[in-house]
């Protein structure tokens, strides 16, 4: 409740306040000044620099026609404003209004905005200052809040942009401007998909092609040789950047009319489908019509692909090749398609050949090559192996041998490692001991081979030549010192292969074969040893994260080393369990062994008719005269 007193306090103040409110102002002592009259498009005496803005979003013939049009009707409105002075006509034909990016007309405007050289801005229509409505109405402010005020006239919808009722109208049309933009967008698509279902793909300029009265892709003879001359040298082992180096030698031209060729020119040439005679439509797509960004269409859109659309300037088969290598680019092969090769007889029956620089096969290639050489009626799986790992029950001996039963072959764990003779795989690398390198002696070019169907892995010796050697060792100090042999194309097939974890390392040790002429090692993968990083055994769940059969052992350095848990509680291998493990050397001939050779030819998957060495040698040469010959 309030008191008295308080309420006397409240009394007098608004007594006061009504004391001063009607305080009569002394004339003599007064002056009002009026506010600067803001500045209105309608003003036409008041001095100012006029800057017009027009803009048309394609360069065809009709658009030109518009674009011309505009900037001469803005040059004649100005002149019938005295007291206006045209600053310039700033104009961008071919350019979108939904992005201010590539606007270099527009951007060069507002630059000179701020620079204070311009009073206002004119322009047809929203639309033609932006369709995008952030970009208009931020704009719009930005240019209100210089130093110098800019204003911008839409005359169309007859708006300026510095009154104070100019913004919700403003917002109003930008909005519509923008959804105009969003709805061509959506007629455009559905226009293109309407083509597309319809059988008639777009076909832009392309290197080796001109179009007929009809608009259809002919071959041109003048430019389908520089086409086909890159696919063959690409097949027959060339890089992109020889490629590229030998065509501006030549001076052949590209689609643009350049004599100079990059990497990345002869990478379009070989990715385009159409030069085989396919047409794949929406490769690229663009989610957002504001931004105008294109992505690449990775199933994000539907495609149509039409074969034999025309005449091909390569096979089909060549061009097929040609995206396989391509892809496996990376790993550093350089040359035609791989093959799959598996030994049918000799020491290395059931093995693969292997080209680690090559990723296109599977792991069920692998497998299903091994176990194609196996009899008939019999198919051996993994599970089967394992099964068959066990002691014969019946042992014969021949008279003055030794009974062996009860006796373990030591493992190579209680040895120094140092002379162990193992490979090791790890981070996508594989690594042979000094000893296994140094048995090879001056033997330093190598073939790797798996047999899945066994679980072993080999190497042996190759020549220099062969399609899938590789360098293990190099010459330091005279001694041969092991060298790793990248595998990212090929390892995580072999961990796949194997049911290896790609978080550890492993290693296996092996057995030589060796004649005068010839080596080898086999692995045995079921005697790999693991190292297993430390913080994957920290704590309750380390066996879970482990995901391996195996038993902790020792520690070697950051990492833990694990065997297998049959390994626990032996030395080694039952003897006679041993001699199964890996071939019968003495039951056979120097000529049985059959180290080197090639092994048959597995056909996986497509079968690919690539046009063969001679032919790609015979026409790049023909191509590329004396420059051909020497580079090949």
């Amino acid at each position: 409740m309030i008191d008295k007193s308080t309420r006397k306090q409240l009394a007098e103040r608004k007594e006061r306040v009504r004391r001063r409110i009607n305080t009569k102002v002394d004339p003599e002592n007064y002056e009002f000044i009026p506010a600067k009259k803001p500045i209105d498009y309608y003003d036409n005496d008041i001095r100012q620099r006029v800057a017009v803005y027009a803009r048309v979003s394609t360069d065809n013939v009709q658009q030109t026609s518009s674009y011309e049009l505009q900037k001469k009707y803005y040059e004649d409105f100005v002149v019938h404003h005295p007291n206006w002075t045209l600053v310039k006509i700033y104009a961008d034909e071919g350019i979108s209004g939904t992005s201010l990016a590539h606007r270099d007309e527009f951007n060069s405007m507002i630059a000179d905005c701020r620079s204070g050289k311009i009073d206002m801005i004119i322009t047809k229509s929203v639309s033609r200052f932006a369709r995008n409505v952030v970009d208009c109405i931020s704009m719009v402010r930005m240019l209100a809040e210089l130093p110098s005020p800019v204003g911008v006239f839409f005359e169309s919808e007859c708006i300026f942009s510095l009154k104070d009722d100019s913004q919700m109208a403003l917002s109003f049309q930008a909005t519509m401007a923008q959804e105009e933009s969003h709805i061509r967008s959506r007629s455009m698509e559905t226009s293109l998909r309407m083509r597309l279902d319809g059988g008639l793909p777009l076909t832009p300029k392309l290197l080796g092609y001109s179009h007929d009265a009809d608009g259809n892709l002919v071959v041109n003879p003048d430019e389908a040789p520089t086409v086909k001359l890159i696919f063959y040298m690409y097949l027959y082992g060339y890089s992109t950047s020889d490629i590229a180096a030998a065509l501006t030698e030549l001076g052949r031209k590209t689609y643009l009319g350049n004599v100079k060729w990059t990497s990345n020119s002869i990478v379009q040439v070989l990715r385009n489908e159409r030069h085989c005679g396919d047409v794949l439509t929406r490769k690229t797509f663009t989610p957002n019509y504001l931004n105008h960004k294109a992505r690449k269409n990775r199933g994000d859109r539907p495609q149509s692909l039409y074969r034999n659309h025309h005449e091909g300037i390569v096979s089909r088969d060549d061009f097929i090749a040609v995206q396989h290598l391509l892809n496996n680019s990376k790993y550093g092969n350089r040359s035609i398609l791989p093959e799959l090769r598996v030994i049918d007889s000799g020491l290395l029956r059931g093995f693969v050949t292997i080209n680690p620089r090559w990723a296109g096969f599977k792991p069920a290639d692998y497998y299903q090559a091994s176990a194609s050489i196996h009899p008939p009626g019999k198919k051996v799986t993994p599970d089967e192996q394992q099964a068959d790992a066990s002691l014969p029950s019946s042992i014969t001996l021949v008279p003055g041998d030794f009974d062996m039963r009860g006796f373990e072959i030591a493992r190579s764990e209680f040895f120094d490692n140092y002379h162990r003779p193992y490979v090791l795989f790890q981070d996508k690398r594989i690594k042979f001991s000094t000893t296994c390198v140094r048995s090879f002696g001056k033997d330093n070019h190598v073939e790797l081979l798996v047999n899945p169907v066994e679980m072993k892995f080999a190497v042996r010796t190759a020549a220099k030549s062969s399609r899938n050697a590789v360098v293990f060792s190099k010459l330091s100090d005279g001694k041969y010192q092991p060298r790793d042999i990248a595998g990212a194309a090929y390892v995580e097939t072999l961990f796949q292969l194997f049911g290896w974890s790609p978080d550890l390392k492993y290693r296996i040790a092996g057995a030589l074969f060796q004649t005068e002429t010839e080596s080898a090692y086999i692995f045995d993968v079921n005697d790999a040893e693991a190292f297993i990083k430390s913080y994957l055994l920290s704590g309750s769940k380390s066996t879970e994260q482990a995901k391996e059969p195996v038993q902790p052992l020792s520690i070697s350095g950051k990492r833990v080393r694990a065997v297998p848990e049959e390994w626990i509680g032996s030395f080694g291998k039952q003897y006679y369990l041993h001699q199964q493990s890996f071939p019968p050397v003495c039951d056979q001939s120097e000529e049985d062994w059959k180290i080197r050779m090639e092994g048959q030819l597995y056909e996986t998957g497509q079968k690919l008719r690539v046009t063969g060495f001679d032919v790609l040698r015979d026409y790049i040469c023909q191509e590329l005269g004396q420059y051909g010959k020497e580079e090949s």
